[in-house]
């Protein structure tokens, strides 16, 4: 489906979506949804995850005819401003801008973090996450504040997106939500995304290769070998009836042991 902007006041993306959603016919759009991403911020002494607008004033919306997407959205009231050229049209995302959201979003829309891995001196050795799908597109590394700001085009604009990271000492903490601006559920502590446990049960990096045991599940206390690191999952390698198995399973599931 292709990919569209609307446009609306800073504040009121949410309300624009439900009333997408009450307004237009189901069958005339894939889906409607804010762009969100995550960030982290010391405040009294904890790590507290923000879930913030990443295109304040920005709701997306899918479809495969929009000419019946059009007359339809003329049912939304008028505060659903969209962006065009003066005639109330809206404008569809270059297919490379829509992909590039795609893939470092998640299911809820989430921009989630990113693990960096430096070597204490702000030099980076690996990064896991979704900023690994636009590494080339970094402009500035924001360390301290935990965060990246990273170069997008937007309906032909440059703008600066903000990506948020975790590092090495932030994985050793208890980490908990904060401001949460996106409508989704949210646990109390947070769950690092391609992150594990490590022998103590504390966060750790996992990568390939990695040695691991599985601890809840199907497979739970058998040895295993990490193929594949994903979003939320891994694939790895285990031995069931004397022969190698690949299976994934969720990535809190295991826990990196010592080789």
């Amino acid at each position: 489906m292709q990919w569209y902007v609307m446009q609306t006041w800073t504040g009121k993306e949410e309300q624009l979506v439900e009333m997408v959603r009450r307004v237009v016919p189901r069958e005339c759009y894939g889906d409607c949804f804010v762009a969100y991403y995550e960030r982290l911020f010391w405040r009294q002494q904890k790590n507290l995850i923000h879930v913030e607008r990443s295109f304040p004033g920005y709701v997306f919306i899918t479809c495969d005819d929009p000419d019946g997407l059009f007359f339809s959205l003329k049912n939304v009231p008028s505060m659903s401003k969209i962006i065009g050229d003066g005639n109330f049209t809206f404008l569809p995302l270059d297919p490379n801008e829509a992909l590039f959201l795609n893939e470092v979003m998640d299911a809820d829309h989430v921009m989630r973090l990113s693990y960096v891995s430096t070597d204490g001196k702000n030099h980076v050795r690996q990064i896991s996450g979704p900023l690994k799908a636009c590494e080339e597109k970094i402009v500035r590394w924001r360390f301290r504040e935990r965060y990246v700001n990273v170069n997008l085009k937007l309906l032909g604009k440059e703008k600066n997106v903000m990506l948020g990271i975790v590092l090495n000492e932030d994985i050793r903490r208890e980490l908990l939500y904060g401001k949460v601006e996106a409508p989704i559920m949210v646990p109390e502590h947070y769950v690092l995304p391609f992150v594990g446990t490590d022998a103590d049960g504390k966060a750790a990096e996992l990568s390939a290769g990695d040695p691991v045991t599985v601890v809840d599940g199907s497979f739970v206390g058998m040895p295993a070998v990490i193929y594949q690191v994903k979003r939320n999952t891994v694939k790895i390698g285990v031995r069931l009836f004397g022969q190698d198995m690949a299976v994934e399973v969720p990535i809190g599931t295991v826990r990196k042991t010592v080789a």
